[in-house]
């Protein structure tokens, strides 16, 4: 099986997620989505992140009526710190038969160079699939020559350009401004039920 590995701090989950993870299933011809939430972010040490509970019950409820996406319980289950490396290594040690598809952002993609073991994340990727970002330039021949044998890895998806961030729900919740249609429904009620990003 062609497997996607989406991940993320999900905080929350929003309509550009479940865009982006689905026009990457189609056009990489995936046969599943793990949605994979990171507990603790090593990139996000000194940012408030809302509970672990929280953010899994918004990821099941995001994704609870697509079949093809689960959430992945691969970094959830195990001690931080949760680099990428290790849980592309534990999913294929857990299904080697699988082909596993990375997932991320052209911004992400600049900074891969400042991962944690970003040459051996790459050897363990089947494909690292590329989806733009806004106003985001990535120069390939630069980061090839500090990550050996990444771009034969990559594959650029045609996704839409979608200006939507957990940072600015958070912000418009805190600031008490609309944020309905950004996120899911049940999601949208959710975050008002548990009154998530008000301090």
């Amino acid at each position: 099986m062609k497997i996607g590995i989406f991940g993320g701090t999900f905080d929350p989950p929003h309509i550009g997620h479940l865009i982006l993870a689905e026009e990457a299933a189609e056009q990489l011809e995936l046969d599943h989505v793990l949605w994979v939430l990171t507990p603790f972010p090593p990139h996000k040490k000194m940012q408030k992140i809302s509970s672990l509970q929280d953010r899994m019950s918004m990821v099941l409820l995001a994704i609870a009526e697509n079949r093809m996406f689960s959430l992945s319980r691969v970094d959830i289950d195990r001690q931080p710190p949760h680099y990428a490396a290790d849980t592309v290594l534990l999913l294929r040690e857990k299904s080697p038969v699988d082909e596993f598809y990375y997932l991320m952002g052209a911004d992400s993609l600049n900074d891969l160079p400042t991962w944690h073991e970003p040459v051996l994340f790459v050897s363990y990727c089947h494909v690292i699939g590329i989806m733009g970002r806004p106003e985001e330039f990535v120069n390939t021949t630069a980061l090839e020559t500090q990550i050996p044998g990444l771009n034969k890895k990559l594959h650029f998806l045609n996704t839409p350009l979608i200006q939507i961030s957990g940072s600015d729900i958070r912000s418009r919740v805190h600031g008490g401004k609309q944020f309905r249609y950004f996120v899911p429904e049940k999601i949208y009620h959710f975050i008002l039920n548990h009154k998530l990003y008000q301090l």
